[in-house]
């Protein structure tokens, strides 16, 4: 049946896909959004995809780097449409978008209608030129496409009603805040102890603070912006390991062999949803439990049972001196399996002392009402004394308070 839909058909299927996923996660997609996702041809920007492929609500890797990792992708189409929602973007809007592709910067284009503008900025001239060739193959010729680093101002004086930042950004370079208009939205897929959210950030005297958020997943930052963390190996082959992404005073070499000795568990008696999202857990976590980390692992090494983690890719997890205690992956607590209970696993010396902190930290966030974050970003060398109340992250140009203004 796929093999012999239309290019419409399948757009309409994929628009109906976000549209569900939208309200799984408590968010509405606009009239205009849902107008956008129908009209512009996604596979007109995914280049070797197939039909079907260029409409799966996935991201499609456009280019990698000669080490393999990817640097450019069309995002998934679920994820371009809440950021735009996030933006709230009208006719008339000038937008700035940071990283290229063409298909986002289209969607915005039919948004903001003729009355406004679109300029979409990379710093990578193959992408950028890329990008014109697919805008013009749909027929879009009045975007703007610039090959510059956007760490820095597109030019003197521009500003924008909206920034969409379409890369993983680990800080937010003083260029953004000084091209958003009054009255403007900044959405950035901000990194923050290795975890990326798309927050909507508004001025508000010479700071950005919050008025939302989402979880997310991006390509990092290039240019000046650019920034590694780093990983530690717990065990060989990359089967096992932490990544610090800030500058954690971690002893990483105390944990020598912490994984071979015997394993603690405590098992919290809170309970989540079976499809109740609980990211900002992970926040909660990072912003209150000191040597904050997140271990990553094999799917082989989770397989065996070294690990127990619900995914590869990032778990809470913190180092307590010579121990290491991570959050595991949920267990049923009912038949249906509609209900699932938090644990906390450790090992060290003191490993059963490290789980029950562990445990009380998610038990503190359950007793705190389960609330969700505040971010507010501040220029670099902002006196303490003007800092609101939080957990204060350094970054290169800035300083981040992350609060929880709605804990009880």
């Amino acid at each position: 049946m796929l093999d012999t839909m239309s290019a419409e058909e399948l757009r309409s299927a994929l628009v109906e896909r976000i549209a569900a996923r939208h309200r799984a996660l408590g968010v509405v997609l606009s009239v205009e959004i849902e107008r956008a996702l129908r009209t512009v041809p996604r596979h007109l920007f995914t280049g070797d995809a197939d039909l079907k492929a260029a409409y799966e609500d996935t991201a499609i890797v456009t280019k990698y780097n000669d080490r393999g990792v990817t640097v450019s992708s069309v995002s998934a189409p679920w994820l371009q449409a809440m950021m735009l929602g996030q933006a709230e973007l009208k006719p008339g809007d000038r937008v700035l978008e940071v990283g290229s592709g063409g298909y986002n910067a289209a969607l915005i284009r039919e948004v903001v209608g003729p009355t406004g503008s679109v300029t979409t900025i990379d710093i990578d001239a193959e992408i950028t030129d890329r990008a014109e060739r697919c805008l013009a193959d749909a027929g879009y010729t009045d975007i703007e496409v610039i090959c510059a680093d956007a760490e820095f101002e597109v030019g003197p004086g521009r500003t924008f009603d909206a920034i969409i930042v379409t890369v993983g950004s680990w800080d937010v370079p003083p260029a953004w805040a000084s091209q958003l208009a009054k009255g403007g939205r900044l959405v950035v897929p901000l990194r923050t102890k290795g975890m990326t959210r798309s927050w909507i950030l508004e001025h508000q005297g010479d700071r950005l603070v919050s008025r939302g958020h989402q979880m997310c997943g991006f390509v990092p930052m290039q240019g000046a912006g650019a920034h590694r963390g780093t990983g530690i190996p717990l065990l060989g082959d990359d089967a096992v390991g932490l990544w610090l992404d800030e500058r954690e005073g971690i002893d990483v070499a105390v944990l020598s062999g912490v994984l071979d000795l015997p394993r603690a568990e405590v098992w919290t008696g809170i309970t989540v949803g079976a499809k109740v999202p609980f990211s900002d857990q992970d926040l909660w976590l990072a912003t209150t439990l000191p040597g904050f980390c997140l271990i990553t692992a094999s799917q082989e090494a989770i397989d065996d049972g070294i690990v127990a983690l619900p995914w590869q890719y990032g778990t809470p997890a913190f180092v307590d001196g010579p121990n290491l205690a991570y959050r595991t992956k949920p267990r049923p607590v009912d038949a249906d399996r509609e209900l699932f209970e938090f644990g906390a696993f450790a090992h060290g010396p003191h490993a059963e002392r490290s789980a029950q902190l562990l445990a009380e930290r998610i038990a503190a966030w359950d007793r705190a009402g389960r609330p969700g974050p505040h971010l507010s970003v501040h220029p670099a060398g902002t006196p303490d004394a003007h800092l609101p109340d939080g957990f204060v992250l350094e970054k290169k140009h800035s300083r981040l308070v992350i609060s929880w203004p709605t804990a009880r």
